[in-house]
């Protein structure tokens, strides 16, 4: 301790002068740790800008990204039962060889999609006093019918059916039930519970994200082009 004082002698007095005080060497080691700390914190944050956080105010771009990442959704699927019939002659010249007939029941399948990837800003309107927003649908797409031919149920009457007439006549069938399927995917009462599908499905599938995104209350009502809005 002793070697530490630095003394000054002027006349009769001894002045003793303290060390001047050493920079903490735990100071120095928390700045590397300080550092550290700052990085993660600058990683943890940009790691929840990136994949977390979500700009409010713009509910119409939260929509619009829901709709990208969904692209064509089933909203309904139609199963019924088409029957079809048709006949086949054999002839010779004006004399009728043999004449067959036969029907058949064949299951059909029609879906209904929404083609979400053509909805743009212009489909979209939002009252950010309400909360209310407002999405305008295209058509629905009825896709082509599929029918389960390996299922279906057929009738076939005549004294003799050979092979190659009753190629013709399953032909023949499936053409007519594919036909009448198609008018059937038409009908406006099965149109009617297609588009009140599509329209519950759209509405679930935003009132969710939205309300993750910060918007409570919001309303959303989906109609499609044509409609009037209520």
């Amino acid at each position: 301790m002793a070697d530490d004082l630095k003394t000054e002698t002027t006349g009769t007095e001894t002045l003793i002068t303290p060390p001047k005080p050493e920079r903490s060497l735990a100071r120095i080691q928390a700045v590397p740790w300080f550092i550290v700390i700052l990085l993660i914190a600058a990683v943890a944050w940009l790691g929840w800008r990136a994949f977390f956080y979500q700009e409010e105010g713009d509910p119409v771009g939260s929509a619009m990204l829901a709709f990208e990442k969904q692209n064509s959704l089933t909203v309904f699927s139609s199963r019924f039962e088409v029957v079809a019939e048709s006949t086949n002659t054999t002839s010779l010249g004006p004399i009728t060889l043999a004449e067959s007939r036969q029907a058949a029941i064949i299951p059909a399948l029609v879906e209904y999609r929404v083609n979400l990837s053509t909805i743009g800003r212009d489909r979209i309107a939002w009252d950010a006093g309400e909360q209310v927003m407002d999405i305008t649908l295209p058509m629905l797409k009825i896709s082509k019918p599929n029918l389960d031919e390996a299922r279906q149920k057929t009738f076939t009457e005549g004294v003799w059916v050979s092979r190659g007439a009753s190629a013709n006549l399953s032909r023949e069938n499936s053409r007519q039930a594919e036909i009448k399927a198609a008018a059937f995917a038409k009908n406006p009462e099965v149109l009617a519970l297609a588009r009140s599908a599509a329209k519950d499905a759209v509405r679930q599938n935003l009132t969710i994200p939205l309300q993750v995104a910060g918007y409570d209350d919001i309303t959303v009502n989906v109609r499609f082009d044509g409609e009037k809005v209520q």
